[in-house]
């Protein structure tokens, strides 16, 4: 197939959009597909004009004022459209789509060319987180017509394909991430690393992910003077400065990536993630695959990922004590928890990347086929 892949954030900027897409993109390369990437301009250094063999056509694009790496493009339908046009694709994915995608889903219509939507970002839910609370309603409006307008719509969690339900979008389907359990896995465990951050031996509880508003990481501070126990920061983000000063026992690492990022996961003793907006929440799948128990808020992706008193437990979102005593119950208890980890490893070792993308090309030729049908009763 020749597919189009319409991002709204794309590398050098990292986050769960570009992780997932890097994935792909490998994975139609190995199946010989040709393969076209639009994606916001970038100021950084390393933004690459080929992944995979496909290159990269980059808009113009300005930062957002809130969160300076991200990038919003530039232009208007008409360019998206040329470009779509010189390529001639067979469907248009698009990634997280929002005002990029928003103007893609309406080139590829003009064009006569199915697209599939990837909801991946609950924005309209970051419209409080920032300040804005007033937008959330114009924001899913936007939701909706970008969703209402593509051929299909792929969602990560059952909590996604239900919300974008509910809000009327049809042709709604599930599509999960997948994980690297030979990358992410209990036995790169660094025994250096947690003598260094914790050398009196205390329980290592860790957040991996962006330090942005959405993410909730200020919510951390309820695990402050929690007995025997160290709390790890991994990322970057507008907030780092922020959080530093609102956990000041936290050891911050900054970005990793790779064998590093792999070894600091393995090595954590509990995994915590508070954010409330999360449509999947990969890094979540990332500490089960590496062993490691999750406590996390009750609310979207990890409604599915996570079960309760099994592989960790989801606390009710905003009670701040529970996530406390949920802590406390795993880090106390050295047999609970190693019961927890290996039933967390067990649960994600069939969700490979390869299966995956496997089924993402399926939906591509669904999307294809139902659009003919549409337009052949048209």
């Amino acid at each position: 197939m020749r597919i189009a892949i319409v991002a709204e954030s794309f590398l050098p900027h990292m986050n769960g959009v570009t992780h997932s897409l890097l994935q792909v993109l490998a994975h139609l390369s190995g199946r010989g597909d040709e393969v076209l990437v639009l994606a916001p301009s970038s100021t950084e250094p390393g933004a690459p004009d080929r992944v995979d063999g496909a290159p990269v056509r980059r808009l113009p694009s300005f930062a957002f004022s809130a969160y300076p790496n991200v990038r919003i493009a530039a232009g208007s339908v008409g360019r998206v459209r040329r470009i779509l046009a010189g390529f001639r694709p067979d469907v248009v994915h698009l990634a997280s789509p929002f005002i990029l995608g928003w103007r893609a889903v309406q080139a590829a219509e003009q064009l006569g060319i199915p697209s599939v939507a990837v909801y991946q970002t609950e924005v309209p839910a970051y419209a409080a987180r920032y300040g804005l609370p007033f937008l959330e309603n114009m924001l899913w409006q936007r939701v909706e017509n970008i969703h209402l307008a593509a051929t299909r719509t792929l969602a990560p969690s059952t909590f996604a394909v239900n919300q974008l339900k509910g809000r009327g979008i049809g042709r709604v389907h599930l599509w999960r991430r997948g994980v690297d359990a030979v990358r992410f896995d209990p036995a790169n465990r660094d025994r250096q690393w947690r003598a260094a951050v914790a050398p009196a031996g205390e329980r290592i509880v860790g957040y991996v992910g962006r330090l942005a508003a959405e993410k909730q990481v200020e919510d951390l501070a309820a695990l402050a003077g929690l007995p025997g126990t160290r709390l790890v920061i991994v990322g970057e983000g507008p907030q780092r400065a922020a959080l530093e000063a609102a956990l000041p026992g936290a050891v911050f690492t900054g970005f990793l990536g790779g064998a590093e990022l792999a070894a600091v996961v393995a090595s954590l003793d509990l995994f915590v993630h508070p954010g409330e907006s999360e449509t999947f929440c990969q890094t979540i799948q990332e500490a089960m695959a590496s062993g490691v128990p999750v406590v996390a808020t009750g609310r979207g992706g990890p409604l599915d990922l996570v079960s309760s008193s099994r592989t960790g437990w989801l606390y009710p979102p905003g009670d701040l004590a529970q996530l406390r005593s949920y802590v406390q119950d795993l880090t106390g208890d050295d047999a609970k928890r190693a019961a927890f980890g290996a039933a967390a490893r067990k649960a994600v070792l069939g969700r490979t990347w390869g299966a995956v993308c496997e089924q993402l090309s399926g939906h591509y030729e669904a999307a294809i086929n139902d659009y003919a049908k549409a337009r052949n009763r048209v």
